[in-house]
């Protein structure tokens, strides 16, 4: 079961591989059609109704997806089982924890630095080139943060474990 939030409103949604085009929607069965309309895009149809879904943005980490229904843009949030066990438990699968410093993961020589302090990166954004066994290897921003300080500088050898760089 998934369940899917949009403001105040949310769905518990059961779709069973072996009724296609049926699933149960808090509690009730609904039947539907789907067909593809394009990249990312569907055509559905259900009680009589007709749908244009288009997916614009998937950001699995945060579980939300916005979609463009009938030209409107939709925000939804969707959460398995898994996740409703876990927040029901306190356990947290997000990456909520603040993230303090960016270490090496092997040891190495760092080809680059494309950073700055007081720079802020959006999550997957360069952080440091690490060159390790002949091979580049591009640390990434773990999440969005701010640079504090700058641990190493181009040339430096590292070790693995090693503070490369400080966060906000």
């Amino acid at each position: 079961m998934i369940q899917i939030k949009h403001g105040d409103l949310t769905w518990d949604i059961l779709f069973d591989k072996h009724t296609q085009g049926k699933a149960l929607i808090n509690n009730e069965e609904i039947e539907y059609s789907i067909a593809p309309d394009g990249i990312n895009a569907w055509h559905i149809l259900s009680a009589n109704k007709s749908y244009r879904v288009g997916l614009i943005e998937d950001n699995k980490e945060k579980k939300v997806v916005l979609l463009r229904v009938n030209g409107k843009k939709i925000q939804l949030t969707a959460h398995t089982q898994i996740d409703q066990l876990l927040t029901k438990m306190g356990i947290s699968q997000s990456s909520s924890q603040k993230i303090n410093e960016l270490k090496s993961p092997m040891p190495g020589l760092v080809i680059d630095v494309p950073i700055a302090v007081g720079q802020t990166l959006e999550l997957g954004q360069p952080i440091i080139i690490l060159e390790a066994m002949k091979m580049e290897n591009i640390l990434k921003a773990p999440a969005v943060v701010t640079i504090k300080k700058i641990m190493v500088e181009k040339g430096s050898p590292v070790e693995k474990n090693e503070v490369l760089v400080l966060f906000e």
